[in-house]
């Protein structure tokens, strides 16, 4: 007998996560699923490619790109009518793969779902090995569509088309908040949150956001942690993700997320491990469960 699941709603919010599956390195859906697995959300993965280890500092890796079998996922979905409280694309191997996220959201989603897209495209104002100028334009296309982008700043750039600048000041910082919520010239009010930002301090990171229906500007600031680590961006959009899912409030979500990767930055620095393993995120993964956040303010 076979049983449908449209229309059922379940007390666990369910998320599509597109995302690609990197064997080592914590990053992607091995940063996706424990984090929002532990804040109390179902995660559906649908990964878009397969790499043998994260791309950071790392030149030795495989990718196999999983296009033609993300469309055949995509259309089991669409047969069980399943439906998704959220749909949230992180790193997309190719640009077709942007044709099937957008097909996610408009079959599956419902008008109350969150549409999240993380462009991951570069950092330090280059593109990553596997990002495309076709990627890259295909990819302003789906965050003009997206209720919330969390771009760091590299990506900003590339979205925006603009030079890459290491020190901006508040007020360029607005206009680039602006500009990316006016993308596309959608009727559709989004989010934007601009992970670390260009900060005037040198010792402090600063995460600035946009929230486009109260027309307010919010900052966080964190410790600056003397070493980087991949797939903290993947964290940060999880927990602001989920912390939404929870109904905590835009700035919220984006000093809870703030605070969660601070948190795991400074304990796994104390380690001393190899920066390319990522965070430490199965000694910190209790602390989601403390809705702990770094101070916020409007700027």
């Amino acid at each position: 007998m076979k049983q449908s699941v449209k229309n059922i709603k379940t007390p666990v919010p369910r998320i599509a996560a597109v995302h690609d599956l990197s064997g080592y390195g914590r990053a992607s859906l091995t940063v996706a699923i424990p984090v929002l697995s532990a804040m109390g959300m179902q995660v559906c993965p649908l990964p878009t490619a397969v790499l043998s280890s994260q791309t950071g500092s790392i030149k030795d890796f495989s990718f196999f790109d999983l296009t033609a079998q993300m469309q055949e996922i995509a259309e089991k979905w669409e047969n069980l009518d399943l439906y998704f409280d959220s749909v949230y694309s992180g790193f997309l191997g190719s640009p077709a793969q942007v044709d099937i996220v957008e097909r996610l959201m408009a079959s599956l989603g419902k008008k109350e779902s969150i549409f999240l897209v993380d462009p991951v495209l570069g950092d330090d104002g280059k593109l990553y090995p596997t990002q495309t100028d076709e990627i890259v334009k295909n990819m302003r296309r789906l965050a003009a569509k997206a209720d919330i982008i969390t771009p760091n700043f590299t990506e900003v750039c590339f979205l925006l088309d603009v030079p890459y600048e290491e020190k901006i000041s508040t007020k360029q910082a607005k206009d680039c908040l602006k500009a990316l919520a006016d993308m596309g010239n959608s009727k559709k009010k989004k989010s934007v949150i601009i992970t670390s930002a260009p900060c005037e301090e040198e010792h402090i990171v600063r995460i600035i956001a946009y929230d486009t229906e109260n027309k307010q500007f919010w900052q966080a600031k964190s410790p600056r942690v003397p070493v980087s680590y991949p797939g903290t961006g993947d964290t940060f959009s999880s927990v602001l993700l989920g912390a939404l899912l929870q109904k905590d409030s835009l700035p919220m979500a984006m000093a809870r997320a703030g605070r969660f990767v601070y948190e795991a930055m400074h304990m796994t620095y104390s380690y001393n491990t190899p920066y390319i393993d990522g965070i430490m995120l199965e000694r910190t993964l209790p602390r989601l469960a403390c809705r702990e956040y770094l101070p916020f303010e409007e700027f």
